[in-house]
């Protein structure tokens, strides 16, 4: 008994150890997310994420406690959206009036010099980013003016394409027309700002197109790895490749269905079980999955485990420079066990030390990449 409780004891003081490791790499860190839509769902319609929500997955208390350094805010609409880029005022309107109502624990950075003084301050540092090409309506002003504002980047497509890049998901129905001459300009342009091009959504045509002609490094703001699960969203390995040699950034996903090849017969299996056996309408698999019970939800929870595995094969195939984060948190429902808000962010930098990474590394994965991309626009 007592050999028992000598070696229980232990093994409790490695586990404890092993955390305090993590938390202390964690805080030294400097931890950058590149995807986040709490703009969109929470800051635009009025909620208050200066305090603990019930809902969602973001807000200052859980982005204290996740260590979360930078957090870009997606400003984001669908493509039928009217007068988006009017849209995409308001929402950078309300981040900066959350900015000036709480200058004591948030600032927003157009610099690096001002993710620096930020991250020295103690505060969250914020950041912009829109979502979609169709924001900027055709006019290479409106890029300008959203830079002017703080934005740092655009992601030239959503799932809709624009007149000027097709999407992903327009190209996987065999509309590959990729970027048009106007579609050069916008990138040329985004160049001479030190806007950074984001290639998450667009498709392989217009991935290809913007590498041609691009004279910085990009960010892939967040995808996945294909070669572990075939969606149409994620990463092949000659366009991890490819941004390896671009000297970009590919910021891993963290939504089931980029993550798991199972995310989705598994729930579909399970609302044919607790929901309905036959579907009278068409139901997408993300309605699929908010109409399960809670309980029932984890049961598809990947593991956190698989968001290592997506990191592990970009490190292997790109290269440890070219690894970073970009959640998507609050732009999906599904998330991995372990990681089901900003909060949780320190279980992965405890997972990538299990998993051999070594302080530098982690750093780099974490944010010292993105930075780099940042400072080849400035």
């Amino acid at each position: 008994m007592k050999f028992f409780l000598f070696f229980f004891y232990l093994l409790l003081a490695a586990s404890l150890s092993a955390r305090q490791q993590a938390d202390d790499l964690h805080k030294n860190a400097i931890v950058i997310d590149l995807h986040n839509d709490v703009l969109s769902e929470s800051i635009i319609t009025g909620k208050d994420i200066t305090k603990r929500l019930t809902k969602g997955h973001t807000d200052f208390p859980r982005l204290k406690k996740g260590g979360v350094d930078v957090q870009f805010f997606s400003v984001w609409c669908d493509g039928k959206k009217l007068k988006p880029f009017q849209y995409a005022n308001r929402q950078i309107d309300a981040l900066n009036e959350l900015i000036e109502r709480n200058t004591d624990q948030i600032i927003l950075a157009k610099s690096v010099g001002d993710i620096y003084k930020g991250v020295q301050q103690g505060k969250i540092v914020a950041m912009l980013g829109v979502e979609g090409g169709h924001m900027i309506e055709n006019q290479l002003s409106n890029l300008d003016s959203l830079y002017r504002r703080g934005v740092r980047y655009l992601t030239l497509t959503w799932n809709n394409s624009t007149a000027w890049a097709s999407s992903a998901a327009d190209e996987r129905k065999g509309k590959r027309r990729g970027l048009t001459d106007f579609g050069r300009q916008v990138v040329r342009r985004m160049n001479e700002l030190g806007m950074v091009i984001d290639l998450s959504h667009v498709g392989e045509q217009t991935f290809y197109d913007v590498l041609k002609i691009t004279d910085k490094p990009v960010f892939v703001s967040h995808s996945d790895v294909y070669s572990i699960n075939p969606h149409y969203r994620n990463l092949t390995d000659q366009q991890i490749k490819a941004i390896a040699k671009n000297g970009g950034v590919i910021g891993v996903n963290f939504y089931a269905d980029f993550l798991d090849p199972t995310f989705r017969r598994n729930v579909s299996l399970l609302y044919a079980k607790h929901i309905s056996s036959t579907d009278s309408l068409p139901v997408s698999i993300d309605k699929k999955y908010r109409l399960l019970p809670v309980q029932v939800r984890q049961q598809v929870a990947p593991p956190l485990s698989l968001v290592v595995d997506h990191i592990n094969y970009l490190v292997q195939v790109a290269g440890i420079d070219h690894v970073g984060i970009g959640a998507d948190f609050d732009g999906m429902d599904a998330t991995p066990a372990g990681l089901a808000d900003v909060g949780e962010y320190p279980h992965l930098t405890e997972a990538l030390i299990a998993c051999g990474y070594t302080d530098e590394m982690i750093k780099k994965i974490w944010g010292g990449n993105v930075l780099r991309v940042l400072r080849a626009q400035e």
